[in-house]
């Protein structure tokens, strides 16, 4: 049985848990710590804003209530590519051509942060493969070849356009219509990166603490104060980094993001029917506005297939049955492909798709709310709060614009739940040709 709620340091069977590097546990905190900057999360967030802060020789130590990547971190799809969940034209509107443009940057630098770290620290197992390919289930050949134009003339960011038929040469499904290849893009075990950035971490002098939540934030005078059941850290920064879990510890945070459940499957292995169906091993994307995303793993031999979002925790199983059914719709060659497992995880959303990086008051920052585009804006959100911790710079202020908006309580939720339901529904008819 999959479990999906909060039990403390109960591993969450994924094929990321089953297929991961050996990694030690690591102890709770106990008694008192001294450092320049507490980080609360050992998700993907909190360890690269503390790999950031370790590299420039500050202090740190990050407490993480279960186990590093635990959450969302270490359960996702693994899709390494620049761009927020937001849509750039909406981010625009809200900020600017030139700090749209910039923002855009960033996510690009992210992913390359990602990209380097895979590299300078030898993370084998993190089992990087490139490429990605964004596929339309309608005609999309003239907004897709726009896109391509627009990201080298713009960014020097150059992808590649598939026709109908190159697409169906790669994947054997009569759904799909045109595609854009994004070779800089690439798929990894989320899992394994993130205990490796732990590892290094600790390297560099830094601690990881696991076991060990967050009961209380206090702040006095120049010292900051993270308290646990057991100990507590005295640092003269904090940075919250909890994502889908931060639940109550710092009510504006609480109140600004929503938690979205969102659902995972593996099937089991076929290899010789997989090759009938799917001949990359790139990533691919359906760029519907509730689409899926999936990927070969194990050589090939299976699919990985993400998608789905609710605003409360369903049962896996059910939910496997259904992403099962879209996997059949797209690839009816694959009817017989039962599913091996599946699993979910809580996400951070903002009502504006963005995500939250800023300082909240002296001594206190946020770098939250990554939900559905978490491995780039994660790593691009450490950098930029340990430049401004260091005083290097100040980019992290290109977020401001989106901030600690009200998450509309329940009500907030239902309308998530109904925007996501809208747009299943949209892309319902325009597949058809009637929007």
């Amino acid at each position: 049985m999959v479990r999906t709620g909060l039990q403390s340091l109960t591993p969450i069977d994924t094929y990321y848990s089953r297929t991961a590097s050996a990694d030690t546990a690591r102890p709770a905190l106990t008694g008192r710590v001294e450092v320049d900057v507490c980080v609360v999360g050992g998700g993907l967030a909190g360890l690269s804003t503390a790999l950031e802060l370790a590299r420039r020789g500050r202090r740190v130590c990050v407490l993480e209530a279960e186990r590093v990547a635990w959450g969302a971190s270490g359960r996702n799809g693994g899709f390494v590519s620049p761009g927020y969940s937001q849509g750039y034209a909406q981010i625009e509107r809200a900020t600017g051509a030139g700090t749209a443009r910039s923002l855009h940057r960033l996510s690009i630098e992210g992913a390359r942060v990602v990209a380097d770290n895979i590299s300078a620290l030898g993370i084998g197992d993190a089992n990087r493969i490139d490429g990605m390919l964004a596929v339309s289930r309608y005609e999309a050949a003239d907004e897709f070849k726009t896109r391509r134009d627009w990201l080298e003339r713009e960014f020097d960011y150059p992808l590649e356009f598939r026709t109908t038929e190159q697409v169906y040469a790669t994947l054997i499904s009569r759904r799909y219509r045109q595609g854009l290849y994004n070779p800089h893009a690439f798929h990894i075990h989320p899992l394994n990166y993130a205990r490796a950035l732990a590892r290094e971490i600790e390297r560099l002098g830094g601690s990881v603490l696991e076991g060990s939540p967050v009961r209380r934030l206090a702040g006095a005078g120049a010292v900051s104060v993270a308290a646990t059941d057991r100990g507590e850290v005295q640092a003269r920064e904090i940075v919250v980094a909890c994502g889908g879990y931060t639940d109550k510890l710092v009510p504006e945070l609480r109140r600004s993001y929503l938690p979205i459940a969102t659902y995972v499957m593996l099937t089991q292995a076929n290899e010789a029917l997989m090759a009938g169906a799917i001949r990359t091993r790139a990533a691919i994307a359906d760029q519907r506005r509730a689409g899926d995303y999936y990927r070969l793993v194990d050589g090939g031999a299976r699919i990985l297939w993400g998608g789905k979002i609710t605003t409360r925790t369903s049962e896996p199983r059910r939910l496997a049955g259904l992403l099962h059914a879209t996997m059949v719709s797209t690839y009816p060659q694959l009817k017989t492909l039962d599913v091996d497992m599946a699993w979910s995880g809580l996400m951070a959303y903002a009502r504006h798709l963005m995500p939250q990086i800023g300082r909240l008051r002296d001594g206190l920052w946020y770098c939250t709310a990554f939900g559905g585009h978490g491995l780039n804006t994660t790593a691009i959100g450490g950098r930029v709060i340990a430049e401004a911790i260091a005083g290097e710079s100040d980019r992290y202020r290109l977020f401001e614009a989106f901030g600690l908006a009200w998450n509309g309580s329940i009500m907030g939720r239902a309308a998530v739940q109904a925007a996501y339901w809208s747009m299943q529904a949209r892309d319902f008819l325009r597949e058809r040709g009637a929007a």
